[in-house]
């Protein structure tokens, strides 16, 4: 199994971020899951890509050309695919995925998170989209996207396709029972 994680160029102001992403690399490596990710060797992306790496699992980089020319790019990856922008990376790690998981991270965790799920409600695949919520990170957006479904933005069965865990063992649990609802247009 292979999962892109969608996380944070930084690393937050808290060092519970990075310790999120350190377990759920680690996690990933011991279960002989590979990682899938923007190929940056900065933020959270840098420390979930060092842990699978550290634990012997495979690490597949996708990074636009503009991003490893600042010297983005992580040097030690079993694959970095360079790409010429941001559409296309969205579009490789999705092929190469076989779930997405959002970390704490900022608007360009929130795009790639939000096409991938969209996606999935459209039926384009079948894969889990999942947040790790780790320290109740995102427990404002889980309240506004109940408010979306409440609100009859969102059927609700599609607000329930999204995975919430808030511990890498449950989480990886959850992506490997993962059952899709119907399409949003069927």
């Amino acid at each position: 199994m292979k999962i892109a994680v969608f996380c944070g160029s930084s690393y937050g102001n808290d060092p519970k971020f990075a310790q999120c992403a350190r377990d759920l690399g680690g996690y990933m490596a011991s279960q002989g899951i590979d990682l899938v990710f923007g190929g940056g060797k900065v933020g959270l992306m840098g420390e979930v890509a060092d842990a699978v790496l550290s634990g012997g699992g495979q690490v597949f980089g996708v990074i636009p050309e503009s991003l490893r020319d600042r010297e983005l790019a992580h040097p030690g990856l079993t694959d970095l695919k360079v790409v010429s922008g941001m559409h296309e990376r969205k579009a490789l790690m999705a092929a190469q995925a076989d779930a997405f998981v959002a970390l704490p991270g900022g608007p360009g965790t929130m795009d790639e998170l939000f096409e991938a799920w969209t996606w999935a409600q459209l039926g384009y695949h079948d894969k889990p989209c999942a947040i790790y919520n780790a320290f109740g990170y995102y427990d404002s957006l889980l309240s506004f996207l109940d408010s979306m479904a409440d609100s009859g933005f969102m059927k609700p069965h599609h607000r329930r396709m999204l995975v919430v865990q808030s511990e890498p063992q449950a989480l990886l649990n959850a992506l490997q029972n993962y059952q899709p609802p119907q399409s949003k247009w069927t």
